[in-house]
Parts: C-alpha cells; sequence; structure tokens
C-alpha cells in the first residue's frame, strides 16, 4: 500500500469518526442516550435562569388569579406557599434526583416503576395531554400580549379573544418550534437572557400595580368567587397551588440531566420554581383581586403607558416562547424513548413540529383555554401526584437508588426491568388508586370535596396512597424479581461515565 493511500484512509477513518461523534451527540441531545459527564454542561445559576424563566411565564400570572377567586390578597399569599412548598417537595425529588445522577431522561428512569410499555402508556396519556394543554396556554397566552401590542401601536382596540390573538398564537408556536429544533442548549442561552429581565419585570408590574392602586385596598380587596365555607376556599386554592407545583414533573428530569451535579439539578429546581413562581404568582393574585383581571395584557398599557407597557408585553410574550420550548422538548424525549424503533428514525424537527398540531388547533379557542384553566391543572394534577408518589417508592425505597443503565436501555431485551407485556401492573395500578383516591376527596369539575379535604387536602394523601400500593403490589405480584444491580458493570455503563450499581452523588 502507497503512502497516498494510507494517508486517505487515515483521512476517511478520521472522517468517519467524526461523523460519528456528531450523530452519538445528537443522539445524547435529542434522543435517549445517557448523557456523558462532559455533555451535562448547565451549572447551578444555569439551571436557575432555566427554571425562573419557566416559573415567570404569564401561566404564572394566571394561577394568582385564578387564587384569587377563592380567597384575600393575605390568605392567597399564605396558600401559594404552602401549596408550591408541598408541591414542588415531592416533585422535585421524583424527577431531578435520579437522572441527573444517571444522565438519562426520567422517562427511561421510569421502566422499573412502569415497564417498556407502561411508561409509554403513561407518556401518550397523562404526559402528551399535560403538555399539549400547557403549550396551547402559553400559545394563547402570547396571543394575548401581541394582540395587546398590535392594538397599541394601531390605536385599536382589539378583543381578548379575537383572531389577532388566534395569528399571535401561531407565530408564537413557530417561533418556539425554531427555538426548540437548536437543542437545550440554545434554550439554556435564552434562558439566561430572559430569566433575568422577566425577574425585573414582574417587579416593575407590582410598582405599577401597587402605585395605581393601594395597598390598603389591595389588602381589603374581598375573594372574587368564594365558597360559602372560608375553610373551604382556603383548602382549594392550597390545593390549586399544589397541582401548579407537581405540574413541573413532565418536565424537570429531562431538564436535569443536563446539570454538572446533584446540588446545581435539586436546590435551583426547588428554590428557582418556588421564588419565582410567587412573585408573578402575587402580581396575578393582586391585579385579579384590585382589577378584576390577572393578565397583565390588560392591563400593563394603561398603567405603564404605550412605551414601557409595550415593552413588557413583547418580554412577557417571548418569555411565553422559550417556556414552551422547555417543556416541549423534555416531552418529545419522553415521546421518542416510549414510541421504541416506532419514532426512532423520525427526525426531531418533524417530530417537534407534530407535537404543536393540536397547540396550534386550541389556539382557535382561546377563551376555552382561559375558562378551563383551574379544572386542567387540578385534574391533570391528581394524576401527576400518582406517578410522582409511585416514582418516588420505586426509586428510593424499592431500588434504594441503585439503577442499571445498561439494563434499562435493554428495557425487553434485558432482564431487570423487563415485564410480562411490557408492562408492571403495579405501577399502573397505584396510579390509578392514587387518581381516584385524589379525585374523591376533590373533584376539580363538580367541587365536590369530602370533610377530611379540608384538613389534608387532596395531592399529598394521593401521593402517599399511590406509593404505598405500589410497593404491596410489588411485593405480592413481583416478590422474585431482583430489584437493584447485583454486581459492578463498569465498562457497560461507561456511556454515563459512572458505575450504576454503586454511583455516588456528584
Amino acid at each position: 500500500m502507497s503512502a497516498g493511500e494510507t494517508t486517505g484512509g487515515a483521512a476517511a477513518n478520521t472522517t468517519a469518526s467524526a461523523a460519528q461523534k456528531t450523530e452519538l451527540s445528537k443522539e445524547h441531545t435529542f434522543g435517549t442516550f445517557p448523557l456523558l459527564k462532559s455533555e451535562r454542561v448547565w451549572s447551578g445559576w444555569d439551571f436557575t435562569w432555566v427554571n425562573t424563566a419557566l416559573a415567570i411565564a404569564t401561566w404564572a400570572f394566571i394561577v394568582g388569579g385564578s387564587t384569587a377567586l377563592l380567597v384575600g390578597f393575605q390568605d392567597g399569599i399564605a396558600a401559594m406557599i404552602i401549596g408550591n412548598a408541598i408541591g414542588l417537595c415531592f416533585m422535585v425529588l421524583a424527577s431531578t434526583v435520579a437522572s441527573q445522577r444517571y444522565g438519562s431522561e426520567q422517562y427511561t428512569m421510569l421502566r422499573g416503576a412502569f415497564g417498556v410499555v407502561g411508561v409509554g402508556i403513561i407518556v401518550f396519556t397523562v404526559i402528551l395531554l399535560t403538555e399539549m394543554g400547557w403549550s396551547s396556554l402559553l400559545a394563547v397566552m402570547a396571543g394575548r400580549a401581541t394582540s395587546q401590542v398590535i392594538g397599541t401601536a394601531a390605536s385599536i382596540e382589539l378583543g381578548q379573544y379575537g383572531p389577532v390573538v388566534t395569528l399571535g398564537g401561531l407565530a408564537a408556536i413557530a417561533l418556539a418550534w425554531y427555538i426548540l429544533s437548536r437543542g437545550p442548549v440554545t434554550i439554556g442561552k435564552f434562558n439566561k437572557i430572559i430569566a433575568p429581565g422577566l425577574a425585573v419585570v414582574t417587579v416593575v408590574m407590582m410598582v405599577f400595580l401597587i402605585s395605581n392602586t393601594s395597598v390598603s385596598e389591595l389588602f381589603a380587596a374581598a375573594p372574587l368567587a368564594p365558597f360559602d365555607d372560608s375553610t373551604l376556599n382556603f383548602m382549594v386554592a392550597v390545593e390549586f397551588n399544589v397541582g401548579v407545583g407537581v405540574s413541573w414533573y413532565p418536565v424537570m428530569g429531562s431538564l436535569s440531566r443536563m446539570t454538572a451535579t446533584r446540588k446545581a439539578a435539586v436546590w435551583p429546581a426547588y428554590v428557582g420554581l418556588f421564588v419565582a413562581t410567587l412573585i408573578a404568582q402575587a402580581v396575578g393574585l393582586a391585579s385579579a383581586l384590585t382589577l378584576g383581571d390577572s393578565d397583565p395584557t390588560v392591563w400593563m398599557v394603561p398603567f405603564g403607558g404605550p412605551i414601557i407597557g409595550v415593552a413588557v408585553l413583547v418580554f412577557i410574550a417571548f418569555a411565553n416562547i422559550t417556556s414552551m420550548s422547555s417543556i416541549v422538548y423534555s416531552t418529545i424525549l419522553a415521546i421518542r424513548q416510549s414510541s421504541g424503533r416506532l419514532l426512532a428514525k423520525v427526525s426531531w424537527k418533524a417530530l417537534t413540529a407534530a407535537f404543536f398540531v393540536v397547540p396550534a388547533i386550541m389556539t382557535f379557542f382561546p377563551q376555552f383555554m382561559y375558562e378551563q384553566f383551574m379544572v386542567f391543572v387540578s385534574v391533570s394534577g391528581a394524576f401527576l401526584t400518582s406517578i410522582c408518589g409511585t416514582a418516588l417508592a420505586d426509586y428510593f425505597i424499592l431500588r434504594k437508588q441503585r439503577m442499571d443503565l445498561r439494563e434499562l436501555h435493554l428495557g425487553q431485551r434485558g432482564t431487570l426491568y423487563s415485564y410480562a407485556g411490557g408492562v408492571n401492573w403495579a405501577g399502573l395500578a397505584a396510579v390509578v388508586v392514587g387518581t381516584l383516591f385524589y379525585l374523591w376527596l376533590y373533584n376539580p369539575i363538580s367541587l365536590e370535596t369530602q370533610p377530611v379535604f379540608n384538613l389534608v387536602t387532596a395531592s399529598l394523601p394521593a401521593a402517599i396512597l399511590a406509593a404505598v400500593v405500589y410497593l404491596v403490589l410489588m411485593k405480592v405480584l413481583y416478590s422474585r424479581r431482583p430489584m437493584t444491580p447485583a454486581t459492578h458493570k463498569p465498562a457497560a455503563h461507561a456511556a454515563a461515565d459512572v458505575t450504576p450499581a454503586t454511583a455516588k452523588d456528584s
């Protein structure tokens, strides 16, 4: 062989190797491969900005406004603190810890609790519908901000649910798809800009709100549509805010796998979401009580003037777009992982575009999205609460935080996490029982409650019951199965730079 042939062959091998590395990197980012430690690029501050940008989207203002239906300002703040603290506590533990430790998105980590097919059932029902609902709401909110900006610029009155709202929502979806197609690193870069700006904007809105009303008026304002029972009002407000905290579950694990250490995942997730959510919710609560509308797209221009008001609305609209990108990223990872080979060859751009079809349709029904917001949060929270309880019991109690990445990715082809028909019936049964118990304690559609609801609410008892049912059924149905890896397998787990059987916290 000549020297030229040797050089040419080496160059070809180098090119092929580079192409393989590029494809592997894409699979880590847009597929279901676990991330290498070198690929976990978010620090604690990075993840804090991501969570802050997620939390101070317009939905937080609507949450505050919905809380104002039941309680006044002081009780509303207390309900939001208690509810978010409870919901975020078990949501963060159920979603971030395992994903960060093993660098794998959370739905792969759930294969032990539900089985390969069982995870698919959860993803293509509860998770998909929940995230499509949130994406639809964000798009409509961005559309309302767009409508208000256009109306101010053109000096015309546009309806809150008119065709311009739909057009603005569709434009927001198109921009979100573009950002999403660039991957999580791009999402993180946008959030570094959006999150601090949102914090400043929220403070500005509160200043305008207080200066145009008064503190005494705010504290004296009565709730908008309360029940006759004041205790029930407060507990329903608490439960609603627990549901808001739990609603982050579908996205948090897959985002936290981008963090470098467990500390960078857990505390930014909890504190970032908790603090930022409360600030924005307080603005929504105050504006609803004093002005009758929690949506800043309605009152920001009259209070802030055409320049400041429009600037704030443009910023809010773009914040909704980045929030949409973040939640859909995790959802598409879940869909790709749960579909097996069915969607493996579908491009990332095509898959994300397909997801946005339903949210695009829902932008034609903006009033429906607003009016059913509280019911949507509570019903989806009933399912997500039970999933969290089951996931916590599986990972912390049954598996003792020891997972086998190779077996997880082998799925039905492996032994440790394979089940007959691909379904762990203990996990699905636990979710069903927990959800039914929640809806028995509190039915958000009919607003019927049990007397014990006034003492314990619904989410935490439902999560605990789901966990207990899961552990009991696992003992009854799968008592002979090994629950943790028996031996070290360093070579098999090189992809994540850990030995999962004994991996120490980062």
